[in-house]
């Protein structure tokens, strides 16, 4: 949302305890970034959100990442903008320790996947595309921004028994998976949950619900558009859907993401721009996240705000299958490391670099699992050497959470 690599910013994961905007303390380079939803609204635009868009959980009320100063309307309350239409169902309220090997992650209920018995009509994604909805169909004299941040398919995989009913368990079937994965890659934080999956004969169940949830929010998005082409505003708006990260379901041992790997980091990234983008058309060109900002800069005709370190996908929407020799660099800091680890990957290799001096190097094409770590491999020491040089020398180190920033829920007044 305000469009600056980590490797500028200092922050590279998420640091909870937040009531608004508190990255603004965190990062000089963010303390007065200017959020994309502002800078449309402060070109004319009338900017509207609701729903998942800056960080935000159902289980943590209050805590979110959210600039209500970003918006002319948000749907609910912008610091807390989940948590009254989430609420635990009761599905997930009885213990489910009970009759298990070992303690679920996350403790309770948070990590799980069960049917909940209330209607769609009435869970939180469906009253934000409800909104999402009625926002387009207003009419206004200024151009529309509408942001729709849709949860599922976060954990706990709870959704409606219709979408369980498409996929029977006997039928489920496991994501590629190598026994000794983890034998050429570094060890990573998420391998007691596969541990507590596997005991517990719980995989095909997780991977169930995922699947579940998936149908459920892609319903969801069909919704939205399926209202966006019966409002008239098709052929003059732009479609941006993409995801915050990747996801892994038990690949090497992981669970949810935290990690720098092809699975976890990898999103679903469509744009629909019209008279532009080719409906249909795909590429394998390596892009990050921080260029949707120049991009949607770009096709509304603005300016494209300093702080922006991505660059625009116009060119990639013209000549979607033109080659190009951009990277896309991915920056994450590991539990217990003092620095930040980075990933580098072009339209075929993946090389991830540890501050520990552990590296890995992946053939996406040849092996798109990543079983294979290709580091120790003279044959692709020229590559190796080609994507570490892509690593920026001059990152940001690790900012610390600010104890009095206003922003924060836990702050200390002196």
């Amino acid at each position: 949302m305000t469009g600056v690599h980590p490797i500028s910013s200092g922050i590279y994961r998420n640091m909870f305890g937040a009531h608004g905007p508190r990255w603004r303390h965190e990062s000089k380079v963010l303390e007065k970034a200017v959020v994309m939803s502002q800078h449309f609204r402060d070109h004319g635009y009338w900017a509207a959100g609701g729903g998942k868009i800056f960080h935000t959980l159902q289980w943590t009320p209050g805590d979110s990442q959210n600039d209500p100063d970003a918006w002319d309307e948000y749907r609910g309350d912008p610091l807390d903008p989940i948590s009254k239409d989430w609420p635990r169902p009761a599905s997930t309220k009885v213990n489910q320790n009970k009759g298990f090997i070992g303690k679920r992650p996350l403790g309770n209920h948070y990590f799980g996947a069960a049917v909940i018995e209330e209607d769609d009509e009435t869970h939180g994604d469906h009253l934000v595309v409800d909104w999402a909805i009625e926002r387009m169909q207003q009419k206004r004299e200024k151009p529309l921004f509408l942001a729709v941040g849709l949860f599922r398919p976060h954990i706990p995989f709870e959704v409606s028994q219709k979408w369980f009913d498409l996929y029977p368990i006997e039928k489920i079937r496991l994501p590629e998976y190598l026994k000794e994965d983890l034998s050429d890659a570094r060890p990573h934080g998420r391998m007691n949950w596969h541990k507590w999956v596997t005991e517990n004969k719980q995989w095909k169940h997780l991977m169930r619900g995922y699947l579940a949830s998936i149908s459920y929010v892609d319903h969801q998005v069909g919704r939205l558009l399926d209202a966006l082409d019966s409002s008239g505003l098709k052929d003059n708006t732009v479609v941006v859907l993409w995801t915050d990260h990747g996801f892994h379901i038990g690949e090497k041992e992981n669970w949810e993401k935290f990690a720098l790997w092809d699975q976890t980091t990898r999103v679903p990234l469509f744009i629909h721009a019209p008279g532009l983008s080719k409906d249909g058309a795909k590429t394998r060109q390596p892009v990050t996240l921080t260029d949707l900002y120049p991009t949607l800069c770009e096709l509304a005709e603005l300016p494209v705000p300093k702080q922006c370190d991505g660059v625009s996908l116009v060119p990639q929407l013209r000549k979607p299958q033109k080659h190009s020799s951009s990277v896309s660099l991915t920056s994450f800091q590991f539990w217990g490391d003092s620095a930040p680890s980075h990933a580098v990957s072009d339209h075929r290799y993946r090389f991830i670099s540890y501050p520990d001096g552990f590296i890995e190097l992946y053939d996406l094409i040849e092996d798109p699992h990543e079983f294979t770590n290709l580091a120790n491999d003279p044959s692709f020491a020229k590559i190796k050497k080609c994507l570490h040089q892509k690593i920026p020398t001059n990152v940001k180190p690790i900012v610390g959470i600010p104890a009095n920033s206003i922003y924060n829920r836990k702050r200390k007044i002196r």
